[in-house]
């Protein structure tokens, strides 16, 4: 991976529906080939959520965004939990076939959405890398997907005004620009992989094994975590 993931002021309304395609053909096959027991280990991103759960609320958040159903609190918690129960009756292999579905019908809605949806593309690959984590699959919050990742990573936070990091990222070659571009701060550093980046953003652990080393300077982790909590 060569490309430059710099910010771009231009938003491409394609890359989020790449990334969810990109990041769909990779996955499900994955969750095909698990056990059922898999699908009930619990995940590290979401500790209150298991494998199964963290599918079930992707595939519901991607089908709202699908038939417009993005009225206030749709995204809540509370939401979140009632998303989930509505599937408990359910086999882990429904479960993956919603997701498998909605993950390729995503696009359209949020290409046309103006940016306001971005984020919910971002935020399932991001959990895709739970699943895997939590699965003990290689590529956790990399693998095919980060040249579409990155790049709506980086212009994301610029938009949601985080404070500003230049980011020699390992699979780049060129730094990797986020956050504000005011000038007001001066940029913190970060040097390292890019799942320890996609980590900090996350607000996931990037302490656990096979996190990978990195240096931070001039930033605290939790000044870049993207999501909150």
């Amino acid at each position: 991976m060569t490309s430059s993931a710099d910010v771009r002021d231009v938003r491409d309304p394609e890359l989020p529906g790449r990334l969810l395609i990109v990041e769909r053909d990779a996955l499900i096959p994955l969750l095909r080939a698990r056990s059922e027991a898999d699908f009930g280990i619990v995940t590290a991103g979401c500790p209150e959520w298991t494998v199964r759960d963290v599918l079930a609320h992707c595939s519901a958040v991607l089908l709202r965004v699908v038939e417009g159903r993005l009225e206030k609190g749709a995204f809540s918690p509370e939401s979140n939990a009632r998303d989930i129960a509505e599937r408990g009756d359910w086999t882990n292999a429904q479960v993956v076939d919603e997701l498998e579905r909605v993950m390729g019908e995503a696009g359209d809605a949020i290409a046309r959405a103006g940016g306001r949806l971005d984020g919910a593309a971002l935020g399932e690959w991001v959990h895709a890398g739970d699943v895997r984590e939590a699965l003990g699959e290689p590529g956790a919050y990399e693998g095919p997907g980060l040249a579409y990742a990155l790049p709506l990573l980086a212009r994301l936070s610029r938009e949601r005004g985080l404070v500003p990091l230049h980011a020699d990222v390992d699979e780049l070659d060129e730094p990797l620009r986020l956050g504000d571009v005011s000038g007001v701060r001066t940029p913190g550093r970060f040097i390292g992989g890019a799942a320890s980046l996609v980590r900090l953003y996350a607000g996931r652990s990037v302490s656990v094994a096979g996190a990978g080393e990195f240096e931070l300077v001039g930033v605290e982790a939790g000044e870049l975590n993207m999501f909150g909590g």
